[in-house]
Protein backbone atom coordinates (compact mmCIF):
# COMPACT_ATOMS: atom_id res chain seq x y z
CA UNK A 1 0.00 0.00 0.00
CA UNK A 2 1.39 3.48 -0.95
CA UNK A 3 2.08 5.74 1.89
CA UNK A 4 0.44 9.71 1.66
CA UNK A 5 2.58 12.04 0.34
CA UNK A 6 4.20 14.00 3.28
CA UNK A 7 3.14 17.74 3.26
CA UNK A 8 7.08 18.60 3.50
CA UNK A 9 10.27 16.72 2.94
CA UNK A 10 14.06 17.44 4.33
CA UNK A 11 14.24 18.84 1.31
CA UNK A 12 11.33 21.07 1.11
CA UNK A 13 12.53 22.12 4.37
CA UNK A 14 15.70 23.11 3.37
CA UNK A 15 14.42 25.47 0.30
CA UNK A 16 12.61 27.35 3.13
CA UNK A 17 15.39 28.40 5.04
CA UNK A 18 15.69 32.26 5.34
CA UNK A 19 12.29 32.70 3.60
CA UNK A 20 9.90 32.13 6.70
CA UNK A 21 9.55 30.51 10.17
CA UNK A 22 7.50 27.36 10.68
CA UNK A 23 5.17 26.19 13.55
CA UNK A 24 6.52 23.42 15.23
CA UNK A 25 4.61 21.62 18.30
CA UNK A 26 5.99 18.36 20.16
CA UNK A 27 3.10 16.39 20.37
CA UNK A 28 1.87 13.31 22.96
CA UNK A 29 -1.37 11.61 21.63
CA UNK A 30 -3.06 10.73 18.80
CA UNK A 31 -5.69 14.07 19.44
CA UNK A 32 -2.75 16.14 19.69
CA UNK A 33 -1.72 15.28 16.30
CA UNK A 34 -4.90 15.42 14.53
CA UNK A 35 -5.20 18.98 16.04
CA UNK A 36 -2.32 20.47 15.09
CA UNK A 37 -2.81 18.85 11.96
CA UNK A 38 -6.31 20.65 11.54
CA UNK A 39 -4.71 23.88 12.60
CA UNK A 40 -2.25 23.94 9.73
CA UNK A 41 1.24 23.55 11.78
CA UNK A 42 3.60 23.05 9.74
CA UNK A 43 6.09 20.59 11.84
CA UNK A 44 5.66 18.13 14.80
CA UNK A 45 8.03 16.25 16.71
CA UNK A 46 7.33 13.05 19.02
CA UNK A 47 9.36 11.14 21.42
CA UNK A 48 10.25 7.25 20.39
CA UNK A 49 12.22 6.67 23.42
CA UNK A 50 10.53 4.22 25.23
CA UNK A 51 8.66 1.23 24.25
CA UNK A 52 5.41 2.99 25.08
CA UNK A 53 6.84 6.04 23.19
CA UNK A 54 7.51 3.52 20.03
CA UNK A 55 3.91 2.06 20.02
CA UNK A 56 2.17 5.17 19.98
CA UNK A 57 4.14 6.42 16.38
CA UNK A 58 1.93 4.48 14.27
CA UNK A 59 -1.30 5.75 15.89
CA UNK A 60 0.33 9.73 15.61
CA UNK A 61 0.88 9.12 11.74
CA UNK A 62 -2.35 7.63 11.80
CA UNK A 63 -4.05 10.73 13.19
CA UNK A 64 -1.84 12.92 10.64
CA UNK A 65 -0.78 10.80 7.96
CA UNK A 66 0.53 13.57 5.87
CA UNK A 67 2.75 15.51 8.75
CA UNK A 68 6.58 15.76 8.93
CA UNK A 69 7.15 13.98 12.33
CA UNK A 70 10.36 14.20 13.95
CA UNK A 71 10.89 11.32 16.20
CA UNK A 72 13.12 11.58 19.31
CA UNK A 73 15.42 8.82 19.44
CA UNK A 74 16.51 7.04 22.89
CA UNK A 75 18.97 8.57 25.27
CA UNK A 76 22.13 6.65 25.55
CA UNK A 77 22.65 4.16 22.72
CA UNK A 78 25.45 2.56 22.85
CA UNK A 79 26.49 2.08 19.13
CA UNK A 80 26.27 3.26 15.55
CA UNK A 81 24.35 0.06 15.24
CA UNK A 82 21.67 0.95 17.52
CA UNK A 83 21.36 4.29 16.44
CA UNK A 84 20.13 3.30 13.04
CA UNK A 85 18.59 0.18 13.23
CA UNK A 86 16.51 2.53 15.53
CA UNK A 87 15.78 5.27 13.42
CA UNK A 88 15.32 3.28 10.40
CA UNK A 89 12.82 1.64 12.39
CA UNK A 90 10.89 5.05 13.08
CA UNK A 91 11.63 5.78 9.83
CA UNK A 92 9.07 3.13 8.28
CA UNK A 93 6.67 3.69 10.87
CA UNK A 94 5.98 6.92 9.58
CA UNK A 95 8.38 9.39 10.70
CA UNK A 96 10.23 11.77 8.37
CA UNK A 97 13.26 12.38 10.71
CA UNK A 98 15.29 11.19 13.80
CA UNK A 99 16.32 13.83 16.54
CA UNK A 100 19.29 12.66 18.47
CA UNK A 101 21.06 14.68 21.06
CA UNK A 102 24.28 12.31 21.53
CA UNK A 103 27.61 12.99 20.01
CA UNK A 104 28.24 13.94 16.08
CA UNK A 105 30.09 11.21 15.99
CA UNK A 106 26.83 9.11 16.41
CA UNK A 107 25.34 11.83 14.17
CA UNK A 108 27.37 10.99 11.10
CA UNK A 109 27.26 7.27 11.38
CA UNK A 110 22.88 8.01 10.93
CA UNK A 111 23.84 10.79 8.35
CA UNK A 112 26.23 8.44 6.06
CA UNK A 113 22.83 5.63 5.84
CA UNK A 114 20.57 8.91 4.89
CA UNK A 115 18.56 8.99 7.77
CA UNK A 116 17.99 12.93 8.37
CA UNK A 117 18.93 13.39 11.79
CA UNK A 118 18.04 16.56 13.98
CA UNK A 119 20.90 17.47 16.80
CA UNK A 120 20.40 19.54 19.92
CA UNK A 121 22.57 22.78 20.19
CA UNK A 122 22.35 25.13 23.47
CA UNK A 123 21.15 23.91 26.69
CA UNK A 124 20.48 19.88 26.22
CA UNK A 125 18.38 18.94 29.32
CA UNK A 126 19.87 15.15 28.90
CA UNK A 127 23.09 16.82 29.03
CA UNK A 128 22.17 19.49 32.14
CA UNK A 129 24.38 17.73 34.60
CA UNK A 130 27.16 20.42 32.59
CA UNK A 131 25.87 23.02 32.41
CA UNK A 132 22.34 23.34 34.50
CA UNK A 133 19.22 24.33 33.31
CA UNK A 134 20.07 27.71 32.24
CA UNK A 135 20.46 29.76 28.97
CA UNK A 136 23.65 29.16 26.80
CA UNK A 137 25.71 31.61 25.27
CA UNK A 138 25.84 34.89 26.92
CA UNK A 139 29.52 34.79 27.29
CA UNK A 140 32.03 35.33 24.24
CA UNK A 141 33.24 31.61 25.37
CA UNK A 142 30.28 30.08 25.59
CA UNK A 143 28.71 31.70 22.34
CA UNK A 144 32.11 30.63 20.41
CA UNK A 145 31.83 26.86 21.92
CA UNK A 146 28.36 26.87 20.32
CA UNK A 147 28.95 28.00 17.06
CA UNK A 148 31.46 25.51 16.75
CA UNK A 149 29.32 22.87 18.32
CA UNK A 150 26.99 24.41 15.32
CA UNK A 151 29.86 23.35 12.91
CA UNK A 152 30.27 19.65 14.21
CA UNK A 153 26.60 19.11 13.13
CA UNK A 154 27.15 20.39 9.84
CA UNK A 155 30.19 18.58 9.52
CA UNK A 156 28.48 15.31 11.11
CA UNK A 157 26.04 15.32 8.23
CA UNK A 158 22.82 16.64 10.65
CA UNK A 159 20.19 18.62 8.71
CA UNK A 160 18.49 20.49 11.45
CA UNK A 161 19.69 21.31 15.29
CA UNK A 162 17.27 22.38 18.48
CA UNK A 163 18.54 25.46 19.30
CA UNK A 164 17.68 25.23 23.07
CA UNK A 165 17.68 28.75 25.37
CA UNK A 166 20.63 30.51 23.32
CA UNK A 167 20.01 34.48 23.10
CA UNK A 168 18.02 35.36 20.51
CA UNK A 169 20.07 37.75 18.62
CA UNK A 170 23.14 35.27 18.79
CA UNK A 171 20.42 32.75 17.72
CA UNK A 172 19.44 35.14 14.43
CA UNK A 173 23.09 35.38 13.73
CA UNK A 174 23.77 31.92 14.02
CA UNK A 175 21.12 30.55 11.89
CA UNK A 176 22.23 33.14 9.34
CA UNK A 177 25.68 31.33 9.31
CA UNK A 178 24.66 27.89 8.68
CA UNK A 179 22.89 25.01 6.66
CA UNK A 180 21.49 23.60 9.28
CA UNK A 181 17.54 24.18 9.85
CA UNK A 182 18.14 25.66 13.51
CA UNK A 183 14.70 25.30 15.30
CA UNK A 184 14.14 27.74 18.33
CA UNK A 185 12.84 26.21 21.52
CA UNK A 186 13.47 29.88 24.22
CA UNK A 187 15.91 30.73 21.06
CA UNK A 188 13.63 34.08 19.39
CA UNK A 189 12.30 34.29 15.98
CA UNK A 190 15.45 34.16 13.67
CA UNK A 191 15.55 30.65 13.28
CA UNK A 192 13.93 28.62 10.72
CA UNK A 193 11.12 26.99 13.45
CA UNK A 194 9.34 28.26 16.63
CA UNK A 195 9.23 25.21 18.29
CA UNK A 196 6.74 24.22 21.51
CA UNK A 197 5.58 21.22 23.59
CA UNK A 198 1.59 21.01 23.61
CA UNK A 199 2.07 20.28 27.17
CA UNK A 200 3.44 24.10 27.37
CA UNK A 201 0.29 25.57 24.80
CA UNK A 202 -2.46 23.93 26.34
CA UNK A 203 -0.90 24.08 30.45
CA UNK A 204 -1.96 20.57 31.67
CA UNK A 205 0.30 19.94 34.05
CA UNK A 206 1.13 21.54 37.63
CA UNK A 207 4.86 23.03 37.26
CA UNK A 208 4.91 26.47 36.59
CA UNK A 209 4.86 27.49 31.95
CA UNK A 210 8.72 27.24 31.47
CA UNK A 211 9.91 31.26 30.68
CA UNK A 212 10.22 30.41 27.10
CA UNK A 213 6.83 29.00 26.40
CA UNK A 214 3.34 30.45 26.41
CA UNK A 215 0.43 29.00 27.53
CA UNK A 216 -2.79 29.55 25.10
CA UNK A 217 -5.48 26.89 27.05
CA UNK A 218 -5.89 25.76 30.93
CA UNK A 219 -6.28 22.19 30.12
CA UNK A 220 -5.18 21.22 34.09
CA UNK A 221 -7.82 23.14 35.15
CA UNK A 222 -10.58 21.83 32.79
CA UNK A 223 -9.09 18.16 33.65
CA UNK A 224 -10.40 18.72 37.30
CA UNK A 225 -13.45 20.27 36.32
CA UNK A 226 -13.87 16.79 34.58
CA UNK A 227 -12.99 15.11 37.38
CA UNK A 228 -15.67 16.80 39.63
CA UNK A 229 -18.14 15.92 36.79
CA UNK A 230 -16.71 12.08 36.58
CA UNK A 231 -17.25 11.95 40.41
CA UNK A 232 -20.33 13.77 40.60
CA UNK A 233 -21.91 11.37 38.01
CA UNK A 234 -20.89 8.30 39.28
CA UNK A 235 -22.45 9.33 43.21
CA UNK A 236 -25.64 10.47 41.55
CA UNK A 237 -25.89 6.63 39.58
CA UNK A 238 -24.82 5.43 43.33
CA UNK A 239 -27.47 7.12 44.89
CA UNK A 240 -30.36 6.03 42.01
CA UNK A 241 -29.11 2.66 42.41
CA UNK A 242 -29.42 2.36 46.36
CA UNK A 243 -32.93 4.21 46.11
CA UNK A 244 -34.56 2.78 43.01
CA UNK A 245 -34.45 5.20 40.61
CA UNK A 246 -32.42 3.29 38.34
CA UNK A 247 -33.22 1.62 36.29
CA UNK A 248 -36.45 3.38 34.97
CA UNK A 249 -38.92 1.30 32.42
CA UNK A 250 -36.88 3.31 29.73
CA UNK A 251 -33.72 1.55 30.49
CA UNK A 252 -35.70 -1.63 30.62
CA UNK A 253 -37.13 -4.34 27.88
CA UNK A 254 -40.12 -6.83 28.75
CA UNK A 255 -41.00 -10.05 27.79
CA UNK A 256 -44.76 -10.73 27.18
CA UNK A 257 -46.44 -12.13 30.25
CA UNK A 258 -48.38 -15.16 28.54
CA UNK A 259 -45.15 -16.07 27.19
CA UNK A 260 -43.54 -15.50 30.48
CA UNK A 261 -46.05 -17.60 32.77
CA UNK A 262 -45.66 -20.50 29.47
CA UNK A 263 -42.24 -20.73 29.78
CA UNK A 264 -42.04 -20.89 33.50
CA UNK A 265 -45.06 -23.77 33.11
CA UNK A 266 -43.15 -25.67 31.21
CA UNK A 267 -39.49 -25.22 33.25
CA UNK A 268 -41.43 -26.54 36.28
CA UNK A 269 -43.34 -29.51 34.80
CA UNK A 270 -39.75 -30.57 33.06
CA UNK A 271 -40.97 -29.82 29.46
Amino acid sequence: MLRPQKRYSVYDLQQLKGKRCLTHIHVKSPDEARAADAAGIDLMSCSYDSPEAQARLPLLVEAAPTAFFSCATPHGMATPEEAIRISFQALETGASSVYCSASPFLIEQMAREGIPVVGHLGMVPRHAAWTNFRVIGKSVNEAKELYRKMKELESAGAYAAELELVPHNLATWLCENTSLLLMSLGSGSGCDTQFLFSCDILSDYDERIPRHAKAYRDFKAEYERLQKERIAAFSEYADDVKEGRFPEDSNLSEMKSDLLDQVISEIQSGK
